[in-house]
């Protein structure tokens, strides 16, 4: 394993230059990768939206590749624009773009596309592959049950498209007892037979997400899209996080009881204390519903975030008789594996879930990659 810098042109970050740092565990996403690989018998689509959830679209995209994806998932035609720029060349889907979204760039790129409503399909130039998307049960993205027939008609008579596909999802996935599940697979289903019946021959059919691929082989098609998983999200603790965010102490003072901390004093010392600094606030992602119950690892022991987490910084109670000093380093998050509080730990202290907080990162802390290694890329 060898440590890379994201940018090539950055310093190394941590506690030698004062500077809070996000590693990139891209061997985490690597045995990921490979665990959704043994899970399935169709095709994996690694999805890398939201720059690959934070932790570098390209990147993660490269790694997945090599390691049994072999298509990619993006939301706008931007996303997967920016990973053929990077010379990426595996296949690539985009499934959330306006109708007057310039459709010639995706042919020009090879990406395919999403189309969720006849205005799409109509907007549609020549040798665009399609993949026709039914809302299964959310209410969001995709074609209404009751105009899909009229969709898979129109798709079957544009002969100036192809029609590669048919996508939906599930919304409660996570849940794997709940009913909802056998009734969207069950639309999901009858949206196929439909788009059969119209003439279709869709080769890509895919209702799993990560969720139902963990938690539902009867969602299982041709293809499952596994983003979150990629990056270890998962609440039973099946996969490897690939995220650490560690920051050194700025500086480290001694208050006395009585001690307000931070903006409306959220937080007075019962005690005298010993208060440190870090770099770090809710322009970074920390999760600012997570004062008062937030936490990080300093010096082998967890330590409370006390008062309000701030815009660029948090104050951490060290303890009385802390002999802490600046440069320290403090762990905000990571594994787990040492004790350090995970990226659910905050998202359970925020009262949200892991996709935001590893998504809300901000672009101040340097990042450092850890490679998985050489392999052939597509």
């Amino acid at each position: 394993m060898t440590l890379v810098d994201h940018a090539r042109s950055l310093p190394l970050g941590g506690a030698e230059t004062g500077k809070p740092e996000l590693s990139v565990d891209l061997t985490a996403v690597a045995a990921n990768t490979r665990h959704f690989r043994q899970l399935i018998d169709g095709e994996l689509m690694a999805v890398v939206k939201a720059d690959g959830f934070g932790h570098g679209a390209t990147q993660v995209a490269r790694t997945a590749l090599v390691n049994g994806a072999t298509r990619l998932g993006v939301t706008s035609l931007a996303e997967a624009l920016a990973l053929r720029a990077a010379g990426i060349r595996a296949p690539v889907l985009s499934w959330l773009n306006p109708v007057a979204t310039d459709w010639r760039q995706a042919v020009a790129a090879e990406v395919e596309v999403a189309v969720p409503s006849l205005q799409h399909l109509t907007a549609l130039p020549a040798g665009t592959a399609v993949h026709l998307h039914l809302d299964c049960g959310l209410a969001r993205d995709g074609a209404e049950p009751a105009v899909w027939p009229a969709l898979c008609a129109a798709a079957a008579q544009a002969q100036h498209l192809r029609v590669v596909g048919v996508m939906g999802h599930l919304s409660s996935a996570d849940v794997p007892a709940d009913p909802v599940n056998a009734v969207q697979r069950e639309r999901f289903d009858w949206g196929v037979r439909v788009a059969r019946a119209a003439g279709l021959q869709p080769q890509h059919l895919h209702l799993a997400a990560t969720a139902g691929t963990l938690n539902d082989p009867l969602s299982h098609h041709t293809m499952s899209r596994i983003g979150a998983g990629l990056f270890g999200i998962d609440p039973l603790n099946r996969l490897r996080p690939a995220l650490t965010l560690t920051a050194p102490l700025v500086s480290v003072r001694q208050v006395g009881a009585g001690t307000g901390v931070g903006y409306g004093h959220g937080w007075v010392a019962p005690e005298a204390t010993v208060l440190g600094l870090i770099a770090l606030g809710y322009a970074d992602g920390l999760p600012r519903a997570a004062s008062g119950q937030a936490q990080v690892l300093v010096g082998g022991r967890r330590r409370a975030l006390v008062g309000r987490i701030s815009m660029d910084m948090a104050v951490i109670d060290l303890g009385p008789g802390s002999s802490a000093r600046p440069g320290d380093l403090v762990t905000v998050f990571g594994p787990g594996e040492q004790g350090e509080p995970t990226v659910a730990e905050w998202a359970s202290w925020a009262g949200t879930i892991e996709h935001e907080v590893v998504t809300g990162l901000g672009t101040r802390p340097v990042r450092r990659v850890r490679s998985a290694g050489p392999g052939r890329q597509r």
